[in-house]
């Protein structure tokens, strides 16, 4: 194997595995997966960190045709890069027309209420964890009644409170199934 395939045969591999380390924010976050799986990350990473540098030096001294290969597979890591964060962001998606966030020890709640009825429930957590959950709701009053709830167990109720007056949606409801509206820990979102 020349020289020249070597190069090539890094590039593809040390992106591939970026990429699907990049995959793996999806699926809890990319900070957990490199804790756990470091030992196999970091010399991709490292790969192709020394890969895309030589990359680039070689093709301002032999032009893009000599490094076609090579552009074309860390050009796929940016462009994935750019496509995930479009993806995440609010370009593509309905209005929002309420946030909310919960806080407590471990996990930060953001709940995200749009024009088309649809939400999201996005959890972040500690060792950066992420998770997104989509639900869909619709108001009767002063109610947020959940169709389908962005949540997949009772943490969430599937009815809420917005009191729009001290800024909060409550979750929680006494033994006459009245909801508390008194701030207390984990018994409201803020409005944002």
């Amino acid at each position: 194997m020349n020289r020249q395939k070597a190069y090539n045969l890094i590039a593809i591999v040390s992106t591939m595995g970026i990429m699907a380390w990049m995959v793996t924010d999806y699926f809890g976050g990319m900070i957990i997966f490199l804790l756990s799986n470091a030992l196999f990350i970091v010399p991709i990473f490292i790969l192709y960190i020394v890969s895309l540098g030589d990359t680039l030096v070689s093709i301002g001294r032999r032009g893009f045709k000599q490094n076609k290969i090579k552009f074309i597979f860390h050009g796929l890591v940016i462009l994935a890069i750019i496509m995930t964060n479009v993806f995440q962001s609010d370009l593509l998606k309905s209005k929002r027309i309420l946030t909310a966030t919960l806080n407590d020890d471990l996990f930060h709640y953001t709940l995200v209420l749009r024009e088309n009825g649809t939400c999201e429930n996005e959890v972040s957590g500690t060792f950066g964890f992420q998770k997104v959950f989509h639900g869909r709701f619709k108001f009767q009053g002063d109610t947020i009644v959940f169709t389908e709830k962005p949540y997949d167990n009772d943490f969430i109720p599937y009815t809420l409170l917005l009191d729009r007056n001290e800024n909060v949606i409550f979750i929680n409801r006494d033994r006459d199934g009245k909801f508390n509206t008194t701030k207390e820990w984990l018994n409201h979102f803020e409005i944002q």
